[in-house]
C-alpha cells in the first residue's frame, strides 16, 4: 500500500493532542490556563448536555441522583476518550505508513491498522497481524509502552480522586452539627455561643483554613473534583464554603476578640478558593437575583449575637460593613454554583428542622432516637 504521508502527520498531531492532555489532566499538578483543551471540550460538552437531561426529571431526589452520577462516570469516559485517541492516532501513524503488515487471512488496511493499534495498546499480544518494516515495529514497540504507562497512570489517578474526594467530605459532615443542614453562618455562630465556645470557633475555622487551601489546591489541579457530590442532598462543597465566609465575616464586622484574626485568615484563603475556582470553570460573577441577607434576617442575627453578651455596633453599619465582604465572594460562588447545579445557602435556617443526623430512613421503627435527636436540637433556634 502506498504511504500517505498526511494521514501519517494526522496521527501523530492526534497522539501529542491526547498524550500532552491526559499529562496535563493526571501528572501536572497545577492549574492549567491554555484555551483549548481536549478535556475542557469533553466536560464543557457532557456536562451541559447532563444538566439539560436532568431537567426534565421533576423529582427533586432523582434529579440529585442522576446529577451524582456526572462526576464517576465522566472520569471514566474521558479516561476512555484518551484510549480511543490513542488507538486511532496510532492505527493512522500505520496507514500512513503504508500498512506494511502480515495478517492470517485478508488484506492489510485501515481497519487492520486500527485492530492491530488496539491489541497494541491494550498489551494483547495476539500475533496474528505482525508489523514488517523497522517503521512498524518501532511505532508497535512504541505503543505498547504507552499503553502499559497509561494503565499504570489511570491506576494511580483514580485512588487519588477518590482519596480527595474523601477529604473533602470529612470537614462537610462533620459542620453537620455544628452549623445545621444545610450549614448557615447565624447557626454555626449560635451554636458556639457557650462558656468556652470562642476557643472553639477559633479551631474550627483553623480547620477550615486547611480545608480551604487544600480544596482550592486538589480542585485547581483536578477540577473533576468539583463534579463529585456530597453524600446527602442537602450538603455540598459549595454550601459549605459559603457558610464558612459568611461565618468568618460576621465575625469580623461584629466580634472583637481573639477569634476575629483566625476568622480574617480563614476569610482569605476561603475567597481566594472560591475565586480561583471560579476561573478554573470560566463562571463570571454573577450577581443574585435575591438578597440572601434581608433587613430582618439581619436584625435576628445582631440580636443573637447580643443575647450572648457579643458586643455588636450599629445594625446599620454592621450592614454596610457586611455587604462590602460578601460582594468580594457571593458572586463568585453564585456562578460556580448556578454551573455546577448547587444552591447557596441562607444566613439563617428558614425553618425550624433536623440535622441530618438527626434523621434516619428507618421511619417509625427508629422513632424513639429521632424523638431523642429532635429533643437535642430543640434548643435555643432562631
Amino acid at each position: 500500500m502506498i504511504p500517505a504521508p498526511g494521514t501519517f502527520a494526522a496521527g501523530i498531531a492526534i497522539f501529542v493532542i491526547v498524550v500532552w492532555d491526559a499529562f496535563e489532566s493526571i501528572i501536572l499538578p497545577r492549574r492549567v490556563t491554555r484555551k483549548f483543551r481536549l478535556t475542557r471540550v469533553f466536560f464543557k460538552f457532557t456536562w451541559s448536555n447532563w444538566k439539560s437531561l436532568t431537567r426534565l426529571i421533576p423529582s427533586r431526589k432523582k434529579r440529585e441522583t442522576l446529577l451524582s452520577f456526572y462526576g464517576p462516570l465522566s472520569l471514566l469516559v474521558l479516561v476512555g476518550v484518551w484510549a480511543v485517541g490513542l488507538v486511532l492516532a496510532f492505527g493512522m501513524m500505520q496507514y500512513g505508513a503504508g500498512s506494511p503488515v502480515n495478517m492470517n487471512g485478508g488484506q492489510p488496511g485501515f481497519a487492520t491498522d486500527i485492530y492491530l493499534s488496539g491489541t497494541t495498546f491494550f498489551t494483547l499480544g495476539l500475533g496474528d497481524v505482525v508489523p514488517q518494516t523497522g517503521l512498524a515495529r518501532v511505532l508497535v514497540v512504541t505503543e505498547a509502552g504507552f499503553g502499559f504507562g497509561f494503565l499504570a497512570a489511570v491506576i494511580g489517578y483514580l485512588p487519588f480522586i477518590y482519596g480527595s474526594f474523601s477529604k473533602r467530605e470529612v470537614n462537610i459532615s462533620l459542620l453537620d452539627a455544628r452549623a445545621g443542614t444545610p450549614p448557615t453562618a447565624g447557626e454555626l455562630l449560635r451554636r458556639h455561643a457557650y462558656p468556652g465556645g470562642n476557643e472553639a470557633l477559633r479551631q474550627l475555622f483553623k480547620d477550615w483554613e486547611f480545608w480551604a487551601a487544600e480544596l482550592m489546591e486538589s480542585h485547581l489541579s483536578y477540577p473533576v473534583l468539583a463534579f463529585f457530590r456530597s453524600q446527602h442532598d442537602n450538603q455540598s462543597w459549595i454550601a459549605a464554603l459559603t457558610a464558612i465566609l459568611d461565618g468568618c465575616a460576621l465575625v469580623k464586622v461584629a466580634i472583637t476578640d481573639t477569634c476575629r484574626r483566625q476568622a480574617e485568615l480563614t476569610f482569605a484563603i476561603a475567597r481566594h478558593a472560591a475565586v480561583d475556582l471560579s476561573q478554573v470553570f470560566k463562571t463570571r460573577p454573577r450577581a443574585l437575583p435575591h438578597n440572601r441577607l434581608p433587613a430582618e434576617d439581619l436584625k435576628r442575627i445582631r440580636d443573637m449575637l447580643a443575647s450572648y453578651g457579643l458586643r455588636v455596633g450599629d445594625i446599620s453599619e454592621m450592614g454596610e460593613r457586611l455587604a462590602e465582604l460578601r460582594n468580594m465572594y457571593e458572586p463568585y460562588l453564585f456562578g460556580l454554583a448556578e454551573y455546577l447545579g448547587l444552591t447557596l445557602p441562607p444566613w439563617i435556617p428558614p425553618a425550624k428542622g433536623k440535622d441530618n443526623w438527626q434523621t434516619t430512613a428507618w421511619g417509625r421503627s427508629a422513632g424513639l432516637l429521632e424523638k431523642e435527636g429532635a429533643a437535642i436540637g430543640a434548643e435555643d433556634h432562631f
